[in-house]
């Protein structure tokens, strides 16, 4: 059926999407410092400013893009606020949206979904390339409901150029390069577009080669013994101003072809990525725990006998390193009216072909594969009495599967489908906004029962115009998660967490009542945009702690009410046409109900400021941001203390013959602070990188 369906829809796109070719985008003129285009959110139906839609949503594009981009996703999107990253070293690092991460947020590549193994643990990095695309946008809260349950927390829509969507003369294109300090990074990437009438071809190519990064001299803590326990004779880590095992050579290539027409385009891509990183803080010290009920027990002994066998051979404590190999097919559509009554028709869907080794020197640990394909059908229909809207359907199948020494999961299958749709409406100043999904979920796992779940999410909201300029949106969603195959059958050693897991096969559904509210101001000298939100989980799945042993923990995955509430924001103000300055921070607060404490790794709270400039080819920016001492912590986890973060950019403009181009140098923890980040689960183990010098030069023809 699912095969069916995409032939179906790709053969419809290529009969009807002939014709004259559109006209192309005009250049985009010099504006002010903060002066905003139009930004159109393309994650979002019916092709809304970013402004007008009823939750929170964030653009990444343009300069800004360009000067915060780092090696992973997580990274480059942290600071934005209401976004964090659970950083894992130099190689691996997911977003983390009002307190959470995978496998409630879910990272899209232009509206279809990855299937990496990054969802499994923060160690896997996400298999998307900062430096290759165009733009990147943060979903908050309800308007992530339509891509499902694993978007419960948020969704992140990284917009590339892969497959061309409109008419290109000639040839288009644009290379940099860049290098930096702190690691040792050399990354060169280039992409190029070329039109053959109806036809466009693109090529993109990155390679990068970064060593273990610096951070100001640092000494982790050291293990604390329970009283009456004997202290292991093992080797402390000592102080060190690199982080062993956070470096990261990547090599990226992607070839992509479109059939471009007057009413749609239809193209198809491939992308492989290699990627060769280090897991920081990894150890054996703890391969031979395993639990006896709700107790831990490691090595030879229970916690109090000392014969635990830490005789390891030489050079076995070097960092092991993640051999990753991602082959991508993805195939993209549009078809504009192409009957009565319909609009628009589009088509997004990506196959995908993942693994990676966990080597030990030379030696294949443990192997992670993820094949997969996610497919997802939009149909936008004409207005019918001032309502208009979208529906689709959606299916999608995960086979996952790890052989070897951290095989902590059985091979497991988990197949998804959904149906939904969102409708809108205008009254006077306020227009109406309501969306429903309802999703199929079965996860098949070897020596397990199958496991089926039917979760259903709804949502409803509002932007009120009350003035020029400014406007108020709410909404209130009920949106339901199914437990992953992680949370229902995991079981074994998870060295890179420090963890023995435990899934729980009876889990189910989590379901979170959620509100939200902000204010908006788009346009004039003072531009602002501030929301408080409260998300109330019924059953929120977490990994509970039953036993810890210096610091390896007995998890479990369960179940008990959550309720996480944030205030996040941001104020801008325009001095003169060149120099403007902001104002930003967030915080949430994320606790277990009836006295349960506090939930795991929840970012501290920031505040900062930020001063913007834009003079002829000059341009710039400098910015300070405070992050608090994180004390609100959970059971078995440490304060977290504060930081100052001090970054810069500095950037000139200039042509060379027919070539646009930009050399930029851009400055990270300028004040060489140790930053310890708490969403991390290597957070007393893996400062983030010290002070940063990162200098680029990219054209554009």
């Amino acid at each position: 059926m699912r095969l069916s369906l995409l032939l179906t829809a790709a053969s419809g796109f290529a009969l009807a999407a002939g014709g004259a070719f559109a006209q192309s985008t005009p250049a985009q003129q010099p504006r002010s410092a903060t002066e905003l285009d139009e930004v159109i959110v393309t994650a979002v139906p019916l092709g809304r400013n970013a402004n007008d839609i009823v939750s929170s949503v964030a653009v990444l594009g343009g300069d800004e893009l360009v000067h915060r981009r780092q090696a992973t996703l997580g990274e480059t999107l942290s600071g934005i606020p209401g976004v964090n990253s659970d950083t894992f070293g130099g190689g691996a690092s997911r977003p983390v949206i009002r307190g959470q991460t995978s496998p409630r947020v879910k990272v899209l590549s232009n509206g279809a979904a990855l299937l990496d193994a990054s969802e499994i643990s923060p160690d896997h990095a996400v298999s998307v390339e900062p430096l290759l695309v165009d733009s990147i946008e943060i979903l908050r809260g309800p308007s992530a409901l339509l891509y499902g349950g694993g978007a419960i927390g948020g969704a992140v829509n990284v917009v590339d150029r892969r497959i061309p969507t409109h008419p290109v003369e000639g040839v288009t294109g644009a290379v940099e390069v860049r290098a930096g300090t702190a690691d040792d990074e050399r990354t060169a990437v280039a992409g190029v577009t070329a039109g053959f009438g109806a036809f466009a071809l693109r090529l993109e190519a990155l390679n990068r080669e970064s060593g273990d990064y610096a951070v100001p001299s640092y000494q982790p803590p050291h293990h604390e013994h329970e009283e009456g326990e004997e202290e292991e004779e093992h080797e402390e880590t000592g102080p060190f101003d690199r982080l062993a095992g956070s470096f990261n050579d990547t090599s990226t290539v992607t070839l992509g072809a479109s059939w471009v027409g007057q009413r749609g385009y239809l193209g198809l891509a491939y992308t492989e990525q290699n990627s060769n990183y280090g897991l920081p803080g990894h150890t054996h010290e703890y391969e031979s725990c395993h639990p006896h009920g709700s107790s831990l027990h490691c090595g030879g002994h229970d916690h109090g006998e000392d014969d635990h066998d830490h005789d390891h051979e030489a050079g076995e404590h070097a960092a092991p390193v993640v051999d990753l190999r991602s082959k991508r097919v993805d195939v993209r559509g549009e078809l504009r009216q192409p009957m009565a009554g319909v609009e628009r028709l589009s088509l997004r869907a990506g196959f995908t072909d993942y693994a990676h080794d966990e080597k030990e020197g030379d030696e294949v640990a443990t192997t992670f594969t993820n094949e997969g394909h996610d497919v997802r059908v939009e149909l936008e229909h004409a207005p019918i009495g001032g309502v208009r809207g979208v529906v689709g359907v959606q299916s999608s199948r995960s086979d996952f599967a790890a052989i070897g020494e951290e095989a902590f999961m059985p091979e497991s299958v988990t197949t998804s489908n959904a149906l939904f749709a969102l409708e809108e409406f205008a009254v006077g100043d306020v227009r109406l906004e309501l969306s429903a999904r309802q999703e199929w979920q079965e996860v098949e796992a070897v020596g397990q029962p199958t496991v089926k779940h039917e979760p259903f999410s709804i949502s409803g909201g509002a932007v009120w115009s009350f003035a020029p300029e400014w406007s108020v949106a709410g909404s209130l969603s009920r949106s339901q998660r199914a437990p992953s195959a992680q949370e229902l059958f995991a079981r074994g050693v998870h060295l890179a967490t420090n963890t023995y897991e435990l899934g729980t096969a009876t889990l189910d559904v989590e379901t979170v009542n959620a509100a939200e509210v902000s204010l908006r101001r788009t346009r004039g000298d003072t531009t602002l945009t501030v929301g408080v939100y409260r998300y109330g989980y019924d059953g929120y799945i977490f990994a509970d702690t039953l036993d810890q042993f210096e610091d390896f923990r007995l998890i479990r995955y369960s179940q008990a009410d959550a309720v996480f509430t944030g205030v996040e924001g941001e104020v801008n103000h325009r001095f003169t046409p060149w120099l403007s300055a902001a104002v930003f921070g967030d915080y949430v607060r994320a606790k277990f109900d009836n006295g349960g404490g506090s939930v795991p790794r929840i970012p501290a709270a920031r505040l900062g400021t930020r001063a913007e400039f834009l003079q002829g080819a000059w341009s710039g920016d400098v910015e300070y941001q405070h992050v608090f001492e994180q004390d609100d912590v959970a059971a078995y986890e440490t304060t977290t203390p504060g930081y100052d973060m001090v970054n810069a950019t500095v950037a000139y403009d200039f042509t060379v013959g027919p070539f646009g181009a930009q050399v930029y140098l851009r400055g990270n923890n300028l004040l060489d602070e140790v930053a310890l980040n708490h969403a991390s689960f290597l957070a007393d183990v893996a400062p983030l990188r010290g002070r940063n010098l990162a200098l680029g030069i990219r054209a554009t023809f």
